[in-house]
């Protein structure tokens, strides 16, 4: 059976868009357990999944509007298992040229039927058809309301395109929103505690992978033709970590010296743990901390495939004040909960979940643990506050209040990565000294 006629496949695709959109489920971690449950399909059909799950809910409002222009009935009117049909449906004629309409509307059809809506399939049908022959002539809002128009062409909900215009102006918010837009490249980090730069090239190129260097950062790597990673037995043996290039950064800023002791108090799953541990060559120590027992596994998972013995895992929350911390860290690793409005590329479907209100509660929340969490570090030592977010209110905002209340903390550097600037997410970056 190949890709194209596969209902299979688009039946899996569909069971998944319900659970991440109608249940509010989140997508990477759907569509990551849907992929490891049905690793005997072909590379080429998990890869056509793959796609299609991202692409539908990457282009979800753009989707529902040529909907809405050709369907008398309102997306939002729809029934979920219908309305679910008709946009993974739209994105293959919209995006996937090497999938015939014909097709599509068949096994759109196949689909309704088979979950029990056959009186809708002419419906299916015929909006499907409509659009295919009109996909060309689908007029897209006035850009006299650029907002609406950005919201649109860029499936962004406005408050968020509104709040970008605000804080970066109309250009770059384009700009923005473009970045998103691009293929996003798998970056990985060599663990130099168990090989080079070198030999971790050479042994991911006999297994078949496609390496490319990342650009001033010489243990990174972009990946690509693999099957999937636990296929790959360098990835299996630890020699590498898979970590977006921005978050790479934050090690970097942190620069911590050999036998330096590191708190990382919301590490999960650990990769900036794991890096700064290999930055200290086997010295000192870095405790990664996390809120839940889960979290707290899936760093020590990656402490034992590393084999590192500089780092433990330690159940903690990082509202709650720790006395046996305080002035213990020469560094302090803040990489705090946040909107994760910069990694949209990789996780789409955050923009259709988080709201305005969430927004400032989490903007509280990490006030409150940098409240708390700033007394751990030593006099002298370093704090670095990160989120992967691109928002000024959780990020340069954040900075303003921490330097005005805490005046013994020197702001040494911030950084505001955009997504596609180092090839990587948006991620932000701050550098604080503490006075001795």
């Amino acid at each position: 059976m190949t890709v194209t006629d596969s209902v299979n496949t688009r039946e899996l695709v569909l069971e998944m868009l319900i659970e991440i959109i109608e249940k509010n489920q989140y997508s990477h971690l759907i569509l990551r357990d849907v992929l490891d449950k049905y690793q005997y399909l072909s590379k080429q059909e998990r890869a056509f999944m793959t796609r299609l799950t991202e692409g539908t809910l990457e282009h979800l409002i753009e989707l529902d509007y040529i909907i809405d222009s050709y369907s008398k009935t309102k997306v939002r009117k729809m029934k979920p298992m219908i309305r679910s049909i008709l946009r993974m449906s739209v994105y293959q004629i919209k995006y996937m040229d090497s999938v015939p309409d014909s097709a599509v509307c068949n096994e759109a059809v196949k689909l309704a039927k088979r979950h029990g809506f056959g009186q809708l399939s002419g419906f299916v049908n015929g909006v499907l058809r409509n659009i295919s022959r009109n996909i060309s002539d689908v007029r897209y809002p006035d850009q006299k309301d650029m907002v609406r128009f950005l919201e649109v062409k860029y499936s962004m909900p406005q408050w968020i395109v509104k709040q970008w215009i605000n804080d970066y102006g109309m250009e770059k918010t384009e700009q923005i929103l473009k970045g998103f837009d691009r293929e996003k490249p798998l970056s990985i980090r060599t663990n130099t505690l168990k090989c080079t730069p070198e030999e971790l090239r050479d042994k991911l190129r006999a297994e078949g992978v496609t390496v490319e260097p990342v650009k001033d950062l010489d243990y990174a790597f972009y990946i690509s033709g693999f099957d999937y990673l636990n296929s790959l037995q360098s990835f299996e043996d630890g020699l590498f970590y898979v970590q977006d290039v921005s978050s790479m950064m934050a090690a970097e800023l942190a620069a911590p010296k050999e036998n330096d002791y590191v708190i990382d108090v919301c590490a999960a799953p650990g990769g900036k743990s794991t890096h700064l541990a290999e930055k200290l060559k086997g010295t000192g120590m870095v405790e990664a901390r996390d809120l839940t027992d889960y979290k707290v596994d899936l760093i020590r998972d990656n402490i034992d495939r590393h084999e590192l013995h500089n780092m433990k895992a330690v159940l903690m929350d990082a509202t709650r004040y720790d006395e046996a911390s305080v002035n213990k860290a020469d560094v302090l690793i803040c990489d705090l909960p946040c909107s994760g409005l910069g990694v949209l590329g990789r996780k789409t479907d955050i923009r259709y979940k988080i709201s305005p209100e969430q927004e400032k509660e989490l903007m509280e929340l990490q006030r409150q643990i940098l409240d708390t969490v700033h007394q751990y570090v030593k006099p002298g030592g370093t704090l670095v506050y990160s989120t992967c977010t691109i928002d000024k209110m959780e990020n340069e905002d954040n900075v303003r209040w921490f330097a005005d209340k805490y005046k013994d903390f020197v702001l040494k550097e911030e950084r505001q990565l955009l997504p596609g600037q180092l090839g990587g997410d948006g991620f932000f970056l701050a550098k604080f000294i503490r006075e001795k």
